[in-house]
């Protein structure tokens, strides 16, 4: 039994935007070690929202209030984990609990598939639980002894923040098949507002260091990138729970980036991961 075309372009897009989410978030880790974390946060959403107006001409499309009120909830969702996700990092736990907010944030979209019903073959399936535990090894930057070492009461704040990445997705797929990438502006602006009005009554500064704005601009222009893939591959007849969990792979990149530009080391687990997400994305792409 084939597989239907257009499984086949919800995966590539999928893969793609897990491609580019993960080389986003290098840059934006990147430009927070020279600039506040909320002013990286709050320009990237700007940054990200003027090439996504310029091509709303050609990419965008009819939309109900249904899909802007999807949308504004994703932005809200994803704003809020980022937020949860780097308060949880100031308190320097999130290295020891960065596997799970990863997995997490991949789970969510496969219950979510699950319980919509989506039919999953058997190698989809396996596929699917491979891309958890490799999500998890990947994250891993400390080996899984990094796990043991979290304390208990990190593990509730990065359980959420990966719930809130994960509903990011969920959202997003509620959105129509005709509304193209105009759900993302109501997203992009929903979740700026968010980010301005959380800094503003914490008093953190905006203001970015001249040597990060390049790569804050850069990292917003990607960041929105993936999420026009990621949602233009929810509007193929993949499922949710398929196209979720490929692009939740984005800690791949991010890896793969450290260790080209910035030399890092990979642990035995990471190299794990690596292999397991390569084996995973060849069982989801088999027939039934």
């Amino acid at each position: 039994m084939a597989v239907p075309e257009g499984d086949v372009v919800g995966v590539v897009l999928a893969l793609f935007s897990a491609l580019v989410y993960g080389t986003s978030d290098f840059l934006g880790g990147l430009a927070s070690r020279r600039a506040s974390v909320f002013s990286v946060v709050a320009l990237s959403q700007v940054a990200g929202l003027v090439p996504l107006l310029a091509v709303q001409p050609w990419l965008g499309g009819p939309v109900t209030t249904g899909d802007l009120l999807w949308g504004a909830a994703a932005g809200l969702a994803g704003a809020a984990g980022l937020l949860l996700f780097f308060r949880t990092l100031a308190r320097g736990v999130m290295t020891a609990v960065a596997p799970v907010t990863a997995v997490t944030a991949a789970a969510v979209p496969v219950l979510a598939g699950v319980l919509s019903g989506d039919r999953i073959g058997s190698w989809a399936a396996v596929g699917i639980v491979l891309a958890l535990v490799a999500v998890v090894l990947v994250s891993a930057d400390s080996g899984l002894a990094g796990l043991r070492a979290a304390p208990p009461a990190s593990l509730p704040p990065a359980l959420l923040a990966g719930s809130a990445f994960g509903l990011f997705f969920v959202f997003l797929d509620q959105t129509g098949e005709d509304a193209g990438l105009t759900p993302l502006v109501a997203s992009r602006v929903t979740s700026g507002v968010l980010v301005v009005v959380v800094a503003a009554l914490t008093r953190q500064s905006l203001r970015p260091t001249r040597v990060a704005l390049p790569l804050i601009v850069a990292s917003g222009v990607g960041d929105m990138s993936a999420n026009a893939l990621f949602l233009l591959a929810t509007q193929t007849d993949s499922s949710v729970a398929i196209v979720g969990v490929l692009a939740s792979l984005y800690p791949v990149s991010t890896v793969v980036l450290a260790q080209v530009v910035l030399r890092e080391r990979l642990v035995p687990a990471q190299l794990a991961g690596l292999v397991s997400a390569a084996v995973a994305i060849v069982l989801i792409t088999l027939p039934a």
